[in-house]
């Protein structure tokens, strides 16, 4: 039995309207065009699909397995069809991040939040970057956008420029090295620096600034969370370097100081990085340029 999508819509039609002829009317079919399509699937099935002498017509229990077939598959098959619609339309897609930047957090998060609103039938995800190769895996289509400061030349992958910010040194405001201008590499020979927990590759201190230098500091302390490193150098507990943009909650202000790195200060550059084809999509251009405009708002919090 060769059973198609137009058998299970046409049994619904008649169904529901009672008759042949307003079911071709929904189908947009003639009624001897239904009549023969009814016909021809009965021939193959080799029963009756209705009680022809009842008014309105009705399903025989055949036609009736047939009707909850339709009712099973349709919708999905709907569904489906409505989510295609939607994807030409740019209205829906997935949006699956991954985070090369630990201190991203504090910026993805009012990113996202604003996202979610322009967007709410985008599927949106986040996997920390740090735990695997994500730039690979974009290109595996197995992620979506990855947020990082390493922008690579890679076939058919696009390094979209957010924003530039500027490591910067915090400490106790009662720390000996609270009164220097700005930090040198050699500053930290004798500090514990309290850091997040990720290889110190990935720090911008220690790719920067310490690395090129030969520079180890005398102890490493392993972190989570950026509130808790502020409390910790707040409490003199030891030395850290964070983005410009994350040092902002105002609630620890007059216990810590912030200092360049180098006379002239050092600065980085965060990218969003997509598989060049879903750069036009209208979300992942929103979402781009959320990105680059939420660092300014949050330093603007920060003055208030």
């Amino acid at each position: 039995m060769h059973l198609e999508l137009r058998h299970l819509r046409s049994i619904r039609a008649i169904h529901e309207a009672g008759g042949l002829a307003r079911a071709a009317e929904r189908l947009n079919l003639t009624q001897s065009a239904l009549s023969h399509q009814i016909k021809a699937l009965e021939e193959q099935a080799g029963v009756d699909l209705f009680l022809r002498r009842t008014r309105p017509l009705r399903l025989s229990s055949a036609g009736m397995r047939l009707l909850r077939l339709a009712e099973t598959v349709l919708p999905e098959v709907e569904a489906v069809e409505q989510d295609f619609l939607n994807l030409q339309d740019g209205r829906t897609g997935r949006l699956h991040i991954a985070i090369e930047c630990h201190a991203c957090f504090d910026w993805l998060f009012p990113v996202l939040e604003l996202f979610r609103r322009a967007w709410p039938d985008v599927d949106v995800d986040i996997r920390p970057g740090l735990a695997f190769d994500a730039l690979p895996a974009l290109q595996r289509e197995e992620i979506d956008l990855v947020i990082s400061s390493d922008p690579k030349d890679l076939e058919e992958i696009t390094f979209s420029p957010l924003f530039d910010y500027e490591p910067v040194f915090i400490a106790a405001s009662g720390h000996p090295l609270a009164d220097r201008p700005w930090i040198e590499a050699r500053d930290f020979a004798d500090q514990t620096l309290i850091a997040y927990p990720v290889d110190k590759a990935r720090l911008d201190v220690f790719s920067l600034l310490l690395g090129p230098a030969g520079v180890e500091p005398r102890a490493i302390r392993q972190v989570e969370l950026t509130a808790v490193i502020m409390l910790l150098v707040a409490s003199n507990r030891g030395v850290a370097v964070l983005p410009d943009w994350v040092v902002r909650d105002s609630r620890y202000d007059h216990d810590y100081v912030t200092r360049p790195l180098t006379e002239g200060g050092l600065t980085r550059r965060l990218y969003a990085a997509t598989r060049s084809d879903d750069i036009t999509l209208p979300w992942m251009a929103h979402f781009i340029r959320l990105g680059r405009t939420e660092p300014p708002r949050m330093q603007r919090r920060r003055r208030l």
